[in-house]
């Protein structure tokens, strides 16, 4: 039987995935149904393994618990035949008192984690938070491969993850213009995924099908940077053997993404400026120009403004390019986003090496949020690597002494506090009991704190 979900008011719209949870006790499955359901969740009680195999398909998005000790198939069958039906499906096991040995060799068989009877309430919401998670993560990874958006899903949120005010600010500033053919400036520190910011904003356009061209001018080569992006004729220069086709030609009917523009030379900064205004491009030692049907997308670390004003970037390329300008946040501005994101990018880096997905304690992301990262998220993607190969998630680095005398002793503290409570609410799933005690304070405390912090923990559960 499926139990009536009676969530609270301050659910939030998706709901989690669904728990499958299997004991042939009335009294513990009622018990255990009981404290899913307050916790918000939706779960699907069965008295028999043949009962919830009814529910297991291989699209099945939810989560198994099963008490291992059950007449006719028990829940090590259960397992086994859940697991053949999709290998990562997350399946905790039940057990008593004399089955820990068989419990430990079952996770080495493939179950994800076993609750040892009997257990707190809490204990299980926990452990079901987490696997959730895992199996959220999963299934957006599979989309991802197939190339495919679930309903409700789109490009720009698939791959700007985060629920901080200012990453729900960029996705709606992305979403707004991504119907448009107006060019872009991204401005952001190195590491804070403007590239990626690019990528969806062209996946959620009408140019999707056409070629999304990466060009890094800091990386091409000062006597080749005119040929890699206009073109040449055969015979234009030495070694110009053959007609070459330049990146504006290559991105024809799509998107042209030039990263760090700032680095090219004042000179190619003018014939940029011509071909962006003209919208057609003259290959080298031709006299003939291609009309081109693109969208420009720059960016820069700097701030192109200050760059102009210093004399080293066309003021008038600048105006040209800024129609629209996004800033990427930095970690350090979203702290909260933190154990979210690493644990994506933990699921990606052991998916890559074929690894099993590492587990991580919520304090262990706590502590993930609390860090500074001067390399932003190309960093926590290095540390989300090493975890999944086995290695230390690896030691933070320290705030710089410029962070440290950015503001006063009291300001210092104060966004510290605020960064390690919410990153704890997201640890947790936006769980004000298992925040309040992951943290050692009183559930008063923590909400006191919350609202001198302005935190709402509706920002922090699934979305």
């Amino acid at each position: 039987m499926t139990a009536p979900a009676h969530a609270p008011a301050t659910a939030p719209a998706k709901a989690p995935a669904p728990v499958l949870f299997v004991d042939d006790e009335a009294a513990l499955r009622h018990a255990a149904t009981q404290a899913l359901m307050l916790a918000g969740l939706e779960v699907i009680a069965c008295a028999s393994a043949s009962e919830a195999l009814a529910h297991l398909g291989g699209d099945f998005p939810g989560i198994l618990v099963t008490d291992i000790r059950m007449p006719g198939m028990d829940g090590l069958g259960l397992m086994a035949e859940a697991l053949s039906r999709d290998p990562e499906l997350p399946v905790i096991l039940i057990t008593g008192h004399g089955d820990v040995d068989l419990a430990v060799q079952s996770m080495r068989d493939g179950a994800y984690d076993f609750l040892e009877k009997p257990y707190a309430p809490a204990r299980l919401v926990e452990a079901v938070g987490r696997a959730q998670e895992k199996r959220r993560l999963t299934l957006e990874n599979r989309r991802l491969r197939a190339g495919t958006v679930a309903p409700g899903d789109d490009p720009i949120g698939a791959r700007l993850l985060g629920r901080s005010e200012v990453m729900t600010g960029l996705r709606a500033q992305l979403r707004a213009v991504a119907g448009t053919d107006a060019d872009l400036l991204i401005e952001g520190e190195t590491g804070t995924g403007k590239e990626v910011a690019a990528r969806a904003l062209h996946a959620a356009s009408a140019r999707a099908e056409r070629p999304f061209v990466a060009v890094n001018c800091a990386a091409l080569p000062a006597e080749l940077i005119e040929s890699e992006l206009f073109g040449h004729e055969a015979g234009a220069f030495p070694g110009a053997t053959r007609a070459r086709y330049g990146k504006f030609e290559h991105a024809r009917g799509g998107t042209l993404f030039l990263d760090e523009i700032d680095s090219l030379p004042m000179g190619l900064q003018a014939k940029l400026l011509h071909v962006i205004e003209e919208r057609a491009v003259t290959r080298l030692g031709s006299n003939d120009a291609v009309a081109l049907d693109l969208r420009v997308v720059a960016a820069s670390k700097r701030d192109l403004t200050a760059a102009a004003a210093e004399g080293t970037f066309r003021p008038d390329l600048l105006y040209r390019l800024n129609v629209v300008t996004l800033r990427l946040p930095p970690l350090s501005a979203r702290s909260e986003d933190i154990p979210m994101l690493f644990l994506a990018l933990l699921e990606a880096a052991a998916r890559r090496a074929g690894r099993p997905v590492p587990e991580v304690p919520g304090a262990v992301l706590s502590r993930l949020a609390a860090r500074n990262w001067p390399g932003n998220v190309r960093e926590l993607r290095n540390a989300a690597e090493r975890m999944a190969l086995g290695l230390e998630a690896g030691s933070a680095p320290t705030p710089t002494p410029e962070a440290a005398a950015s503001g006063t002793l009291a300001d210092s503290m104060a966004a510290h506090e605020k960064a390690l409570i919410a990153a704890t609410l997201a640890a947790h799933g936006g769980s004000l009991k298992a925040s309040y005690e992951a943290l050692g304070l009183s559930r008063k405390a923590l909400y006191e704190k919350m609202q001198k912090h302005g935190l709402n923990r509706d920002a922090f559960r699934e979305e």
